[in-house]
């Protein structure tokens, strides 16, 4: 045994700080911060307009109560607006899915010409902000006749690159011999794709179903501008009514609706979280 290992009388052992307790403060420093305006516009919306005004501050509601939501469902049509913004996000989120399947197997699994180039284009359009192609967007859109339609907010974002480029990471990591496999039975590209691709890439699905749904979910600006009939609306464009309502000053009302519109994703998200990581590492070491 050499001397090194030996411990020196009367001299104490160091013991070592484990390195993830700082990154263990850390997480509880973000959840504090992230998740303290969240808490506060839940237990806010449950208050009198009274309390809302109170100083000092108190975050507990006396007595809490419904009274906000209820004017809020008054106020608005919340129960369309909710309608709106699960349909289009169900609809929107399953046409990118299907699409950046599509488009991603046929870069990996298919010969043709420029398919690099192709998937280049398609890494290009991830590096363009958004808002430029919100003119020639709405043009194309005006001239179709679809403002106020359910069309105009779901077509011009039917594309996702970030959809496409993670697919088309995962499917290379795939065991080719069996495609090859299938392809010998005389399975063609359709049916190798939902029977065999699909089946293979659940955790990769689930994230870019996942990420799909909170973005159509919480997507303002573009419905925000095609559209401006309660009817079509979805629930973040929807509270735009609320606050120019005439008269309104009840800032619990509002807060009740924001709540409405923040409630169900943040479960979804809260649920599916681990598939969401575990989708977002797939295929990322391949080039």
């Amino acid at each position: 045994m050499s001397a090194a290992t030996l411990a020196i009388p009367g001299k104490p052992r160091r013991r070592r700080r484990s390195p993830q307790v700082g990154g263990h403060l850390a997480m509880v420093l973000a959840t504090v911060v992230l998740g303290a305006p969240l808490l506060w516009m839940a237990l806010a919306s449950l208050k009198t307009p009274e309390e809302l005004y109170q100083v000092p501050l108190q975050w507990l509601p006396g007595v809490p109560s419904l009274d906000n939501y209820a004017q809020a469902a008054g106020a608005i049509p919340l129960g369309r607006l909710l309608l709106n913004s699960i349909g289009l996000t169900v609809v929107g989120a399953g046409l990118k899915v299907a699409l950046g399947l599509a488009c991603a197997y046929a870069l990996v699994f298919l010969d043709f010409p420029f398919r690099r180039v192709v998937f280049g284009l398609v890494i290009a359009t991830l590096m363009i902000p958004p808002q430029i192609t919100i003119i020639p967007n709405y043009t194309l859109v005006a001239g179709l006749g679809w403002l106020n339609t359910y069309q105009g907010i779901l077509v011009p974002g039917l594309a996702s690159a970030f959809g496409t480029f993670l697919f088309r990471q995962h499917f290379l990591t795939l065991p080719t011999s069996i495609l090859e496999a299938a392809e010998l039975d005389g399975a063609g590209h359709w049916r190798r794709l939902w029977r065999f691709v699909v089946p293979m890439s659940t955790p990769t699905l689930a994230a870019v179903a996942l990420v799909s749904v909170v973005t159509e979910w919480n997507d303002y600006l573009w419905p925000f501008l095609v559209v401006d009939d309660p009817s079509t609306m979805t629930l973040p464009v929807g509270l735009t009514l609320l606050q120019n309502t005439d008269g309104m000053s009840d800032w619990g009302v509002l807060l009740a609706a924001t709540v409405v519109v923040t409630l169900p994703i943040l479960l979804v998200f809260l649920i599916l979280q681990r598939r969401l990581v575990a989708g977002l590492t797939a295929g990322a070491v391949t080039g």
